[in-house]
């Protein structure tokens, strides 16, 4: 890794951010350390941050929260590192932005490699903005916002493309209605807010909306985009 990629590490354990600054430096990463959000910040604020490993449980505002309020302004890659190794969680830090979930029991080295696999996989947003989704019938282009079924583009809504494209990055993950309200809608909103949105874009990507190939429901949870 190139010396000025820099990597932000907030957790309030003294003894974790110490040895994770030993294992990131000794790869040639440069370091900056928050024992709170606070700390991280005014961090991001101070520095060109190029990854954020970000711990949930803190006193004050929690990991989440400070995702939430990073996705306001920045794409910058966050891995989670949580002690808590339910799906729930997991599921909760990618709805909110997270781009990967580490449990604490995990390896340092570990950690390092997934703090490896995600900044290739992020690239430079230029990268990013390359990005092609192809599924079987239907594609998205990220660098134009186009949609194409059948090579054929489509018309969409900024809120339809928005959920279609968060769909077609995480495939096969089920998002409850609660975390699609939070992240699309700021929590504000029930059911039938998403129901009606996710029928007219069924009703522009689906052969049949009612038996959808791609958007699939989860009854009584919510909804999982089918990527095989």
């Amino acid at each position: 890794m190139k010396e000025e990629t820099t990597i932000l590490v907030v957790d309030d354990d003294k003894s974790i951010i110490e040895l994770m600054r030993d294992f990131l430096e000794n790869e040639g990463f440069y370091v900056i350390t928050a024992f709170d959000t606070i700390q991280a910040l005014a961090a991001l604020t101070e520095n060109t941050i190029d990854c954020i490993i970000l711990d949930i449980m803190m006193p004050g505002q929690n990991g989440f929260e400070l995702c939430r309020q990073i996705r306001m302004e920045s794409n910058v890659p966050i891995l989670f590192l949580s002690a808590i190794s339910d799906d729930v969680d997991k599921i909760r830090g990618l709805a909110l932005g997270g781009d990967d979930y580490i449990v604490k029991t995990a390896s340092p080295g570990e950690i390092v490699a997934r703090v490896k696999a995600v900044l290739r996989r992020s690239g430079s947003q230029q990268e990013l903005k390359k990005k092609v989704f192809n599924y079987g019938r239907l594609s998205l282009n990220l660098s134009t916002r186009e949609v194409f079924i059948e090579g054929r583009s489509i018309s969409l809504t900024p809120k339809e493309y928005d959920l279609l494209r968060f769909f077609a990055e995480h495939p096969n993950l089920v998002f409850s209605y609660d975390q699609l309200l939070e992240k699309f809608w700021e929590g504000i909103g029930d059911k039938h807010t998403i129901r009606v949105h996710l029928s007219r874009l069924r009703e522009k990507i689906e052969l049949d909306p009612n038996k959808p190939q791609f958007i699939v429901n989860v009854w009584g949870i919510g909804y999982r985009f089918k990527g095989e």
